[in-house]
């Protein structure tokens, strides 16, 4: 894959509550500039009588410039029925991480028409990044040239399409952590011109974070151990204890509203999935599916039933106490060839037999692609 649309590492993360602020700069880039460095099916073209950038399944990242906060520029033009096109910006300086606005020319008019997602570490969390603050309706023009602006502030971000007077999508909490990095305009899959390119860079916002409540009962405190060939391992089968006490657990804690997103901690798994475009292919072993043992602890005050709320990306094996209660897959294309695969905690539920004092909770959670990582929140069962 490309070493932007694949992405590749960690860039500096800035100490200290706010970037030093910087004096502001503006730069027009014309699509013949040597400053782009093209990637994939990338090129300088015409279309429409303009000059412009001609992008299918490529990059073009701008070298020798860094942003922290700023406004991005851009027209674009499609004539592709189907795509995902948009802007990376602060992608970090091997780009594993990065921030990643894009539209979906096949769903214009729909809730998910264009999606801001964090890139991390190599993978894209579409599917658990979403909903308000990540995914919008907008009209896409096709076969037109339209405008697209971008404006980064701190930890947010505000995205235009067409109309400048209104934001089609607003950013509350930029996830991925970079404050500062590389800008690029890339093309997933889909024929997409792009023109009038500028960047301005504006003086440094206060970084401060939105972060949604944490609800009630979510589990929060989470063990994970490193990433294992999922294939090589009998996901319906519990750890023995003799495996348990030799992997080396890393701590980890789970973001409002829940979740534990493996992709910050584990690189993301990239692999062709069989039953994308063919939906009898889907109880077939996927190659490169990487699998991550997650352990929590509950704490019962008596023998009792509680129902366990789970959402996960993709596929999990639940155990108790040693004992499997729970198999599922939910990745997209799997349960029906519409299906998204989009977390939420109330993806499934699971009743935990618990038993008075210390209860071990294990997760087998693997990744198929759109984001890897779960959610658990527990509720009592009315008798």
């Amino acid at each position: 894959m490309l070493r932007h649309i694949a992405l590749g590492a960690l860039c500096a993360i800035f100490s200290g509550s706010a970037a030093r602020s910087q004096p502001s700069r503006t730069l027009s880039v014309p699509p013949d500039s040597a400053r782009w460095d093209l990637q994939g099916q990338a090129k300088a073209a015409e279309y429409q009588g303009r000059k412009c950038l001609f992008l299918d399944g490529g990059a073009a990242v701008l070298n020798d410039f860094e942003m922290r906060d700023g406004v991005i520029d851009v027209d674009v033009a499609t004539p592709a029925s189907r795509g995902f096109f948009g802007i990376q910006f602060r992608i970090a300086n091997d780009g594993a991480n990065a921030e990643e606005v894009y539209l979906r020319q096949h769903k214009s008019g729909y809730p998910d028409a264009m999606q801001y997602t964090p890139v991390l570490n190599n993978g894209r969390n579409w599917q658990i990044y979403n909903g308000p603050g990540f995914t919008g309706a907008v009209d896409i023009p096709k076969n037109v040239w339209f405008h697209l602006r971008l404006e980064v502030v701190g930890a947010q971000a505000k995205f235009y399409v067409k109309e400048m007077d209104k934001p089609a999508l607003v950013m509350h909490d930029l996830k991925s952590g970079v404050q500062k990095g590389q800008v690029a305009l890339y093309d997933l899959i889909g024929a997409t011109y792009f023109s009038n390119f500028e960047i301005r860079t504006t003086p440094d916002a206060a970084w401060e974070r939105r972060l949604p409540p944490m609800p009630p009962h979510t589990l929060t405190k989470w063990s994970l151990s490193p990433s294992y060939d999922a294939l090589a391992r009998n996901l319906e089968r519990p750890l023995a204890p003799s495996e348990s006490e030799v992997i080396r657990w890393q701590d980890v804690e789970a973001e409002p509203p829940g979740f534990v997103v493996v992709n910050r901690y584990r690189e993301s798994p990239q692999l062709r999935v069989s039953f994308a475009n063919d939906f009898s292919k889907r109880l077939e072993p996927q190659p490169g599916m990487k699998v991550v043992y997650a352990r929590t602890s509950i704490d019962s005050d008596r023998d009792q039933v509680k129902a366990l709320y789970l959402g996960y990306s993709d596929d999990v094996s639940l155990f108790l106490n040693g004992k499997i209660l729970y198999r599922g897959r939910s990745a997209q294309n799997f349960r029906d060839p519409g299906f998204l695969g989009i977390v939420n905690p109330e993806n499934d539920a699971v009743y935990l037999p618990l038993k008075k004092g210390r209860n071990e909770l294990m997760l087998a959670v693997s990744e198929l692609g759109g984001g890897w990582g779960f959610i658990c929140r527990l509720e009592n069962v009315e008798n």
